[in-house]
Formats: C-alpha cells, sequence, structure tokens
C-alpha cells in the first residue's frame, strides 16, 4: 500500500519544515567516537551502546549524526526519546518530524527495518488523531486513519489494528462501523494485544455474546500492561457480576484455553 497525496502532504511538509528544526546541533566527541569508521550504522550502534550504558547525551549525539546520514534506526530511536522525554525534554513536535522522516520509507514487509516504519507510522497516526498543542499539528481524524491503514494492512501492526478498531468503532471519521471496528480488534487481539481483547470482549458482551465478551475480557486482564489493568479489571468485573454462574464458568474455561493456546 503506497502513502495517499493526503499522507504525503503531512510527511513532505515535516520535512520541509526540517526534522532537526528547534533543536541544537550537537558536536560529536572525537575523544569517544572511534574515528577510523563513522559510517551511519557504526554510529547507530555506538549510539545504542552509550544508551545502554546510560550515557544518553553520547547517545543522542551519535544517533543524530547517524541520522542526518539517513540511518533510518537512528532517526525513530530519536523519535522515540523526544516522544518520551527520554534523554532529552519532551518534544512531541520533534518526535513527530522525525517519525515523518522514518514513515517517508518505502519499506518491504520483512525487511530488517519493518519495526521502525510500522512504528512510526503508528505514531503518526495517534498524533494526528488528537493533534499536537502548541505545534501546526491539528486533528486530522482521515489522515490517522491512513497511517494506521498502511500499518496494519501492508506491516499487520497490532497496535495499529487496534487503533483502527477503535478509530471505527468510535466513529471518528464521521460514520460508526462497529463490523469493521471488530474485524480490526479480532486482528489485534489474535496477536495477544491485550486492550484490543478487552475492547472486543466488551463489544461482544455488549451484544449478548456473554461467553465470549467474558472470556476474552479475562484473557485481557492475565496478560495486560500495569497501565491498562484498571480499565480491563473495570469492564472484566462489571461483565462477571452480570453473567450467570454457568456462562461464568464455560467464559473461565475458555480464558483458559486462550491463554495456553492462544486467540484464534
Amino acid at each position: 500500500m503506497q502513502m495517499s497525496d493526503v499522507m504525503k502532504r503531512i510527511v513532505a511538509t515535516a520535512l520541509l519544515l526540517g526534522f532537526t528544526a528547534g533543536t541544537p546541533a550537537l558536536a560529536l566527541d572525537p575523544e569517544t567516537v572511534i574515528q577510523k569508521d563513522r559510517s551511519p550504522w557504526a554510529m547507530f550502534r555506538f549510539g545504542f551502546s552509550a544508551y545502554k550504558s546510560g550515557k544518553k547525551q553520547e547517545a543522542v549525539e551519535a544517533y543524530r549524526y547517524a541520522a542526518e546520514k539517513g540511518q533510518v534506526g537512528a532517526r525513530w530511536k530519536l523519535a522515540r526519546m523526544y516522544a518520551e522525554g527520554d534523554g532529552v525534554p519532551r518534544n512531541d513536535y520533534e518526535a513527530f518530524k522525525f517519525f515523518s522522516s522514518v514513515a517517508q520509507q518505502n519499506i518491504e514487509p520483512g525487511s530488517q527495518d519493518e519495526s521502525y516504519i510500522s512504528d512510526a507510522l503508528v505514531a503518526l497516526g495517534r498524533y494526528l488523531r488528537k493533534g499536537i498543542e502548541n505545534s501546526p499539528i491539528r486533528p486530522n481524524p482521515h489522515a490517522a486513519q491512513e497511517f494506521f491503514m498502511r500499518a496494519a494492512a501492508v506491516y499487520r501492526n497490532a497496535n495499529a489494528q487496534y487503533e483502527l478498531g477503535l478509530m471505527f468503532l468510535e466513529g471518528d471519521t464521521g460514520t460508526q462501523n462497529v463490523q469493521q471496528a471488530a474485524r480490526w480488534l479480532q486482528l489485534a487481539a489474535e496477536k495477544n494485544h491485550a486492550p484490543a481483547q478487552a475492547t472486543l470482549g466488551h463489544l461482544l458482551f455488549q451484544r449478548g455474546q456473554t461467553v465470549e465478551g467474558l472470556a476474552l475480557m479475562t484473557t485481557a486482564l492475565e496478560g495486560a500492561a500495569p497501565s491498562d489493568i484498571p480499565w480491563i479489571r473495570a469492564r472484566q468485573e462489571e461483565a462477571f457480576a452480570l453473567a450467570g454462574e454457568s456462562d461464568r464458568r464455560t467464559a473461565m474455561a475458555r480464558a483458559e484455553h486462550y491463554l495456553v493456546n492462544g486467540i484464534d
């Protein structure tokens, strides 16, 4: 799936603004870098080593050098660091520009750089879904959906499939489509994506599929990240309280099966 005109315009605008704009250039310390080999890949590896050692300033310098030379992994890593305020002040707009420079690459599925591209597409979609305060990036749900669709359809990214499910479920682009929402949530749920499992389970429970809905929410609760446990637990406990005793037992048995064998 190629980038649409909308996606191309957004990426081109970010790149025109300069994905390093707004951040001071960082000069590499010649004493900290092996002078014999300063290829982008070597500098990316140096940055990774420095980062793992807790030397994040050196890592940023190395990543920036490699990014300026076109190294995709370095651009992605800088984007993540700005998005999370990891070793640099948090700056979502800077992150957006770095992610845009990654997303412009047409990487084939199965490539060693696939994860960088698909993650960047998801990040851009999330930014465009809500916009970035105090920046030129305004909410654009149609563009967000296109970025999610590319990551979900081309790279089978579970986070993108989940985000598409939410957008169709909530009607972000103007029309709710529960069938499409369930389809994308199912694909993510099969990849052990706990929020997708919980959301799909809640949807099915509300539509009368008590056993399957409760089983999926229970499965999600077991594999959820700490930040997702509160809302998943609230939905699972509400469903458990409303279900009959027979349905509870069947759902718990099905959840145990899913935890061992996966969802198919």
